[in-house]
C-alpha cells in the first residue's frame, strides 16, 4: 500500500506488517501526528481520512517502524534542487 501526503509518499510492505508484533507505526501516528494510520482487521495499517489534508508529515511512523517494528514502512521525501546543490558543492 502507498499513499501521498502533501510532499511525501508513504509506502507500506503489507507482508512484513502481518508478522509485526508491535504495530509501532500506529502508536507513533497517534502520539506524534493525527492518528491517520489505523489497524485493519487483517492486522495491517490503513489510512483513515484524507492524508493530503490530515497528514502532518512528521515521519514518526517510519522511525518507529524501523526501530521497534519490522521495517515495513518507508517514506520518500523528495527535495527539489538537492542534486544540483550536491553537484555544485562537490558532494556525491
Amino acid at each position: 500500500m502507498e499513499f501521498q501526503e502533501k510532499t511525501i509518499k508513504i509506502m507500506i510492505d503489507e507482508a512484513r506488517c502481518r508478522d509485526c508484533a508491535t504495530k509501532a507505526c500506529i502508536s507513533a501516528c497517534k502520539t506524534y501526528a493525527r492518528g491517520i494510520l489505523v489497524l485493519t482487521d487483517a492486522g495491517i495499517p490503513s489510512v483513515k481520512g484524507d492524508p493530503l489534508r490530515l497528514g502532518t508529515e512528521c515521519l514518526a511512523c517510519e522511525y518507529e517502524c524501523r526501530i521497534r517494528g519490522n521495517g515495513a514502512l518507508t517514506i520518500e521525501a523528495p527535495t527539489p534542487g538537492l542534486e544540483e546543490y550536491r553537484l555544485k558543492m562537490g558532494i556525491s
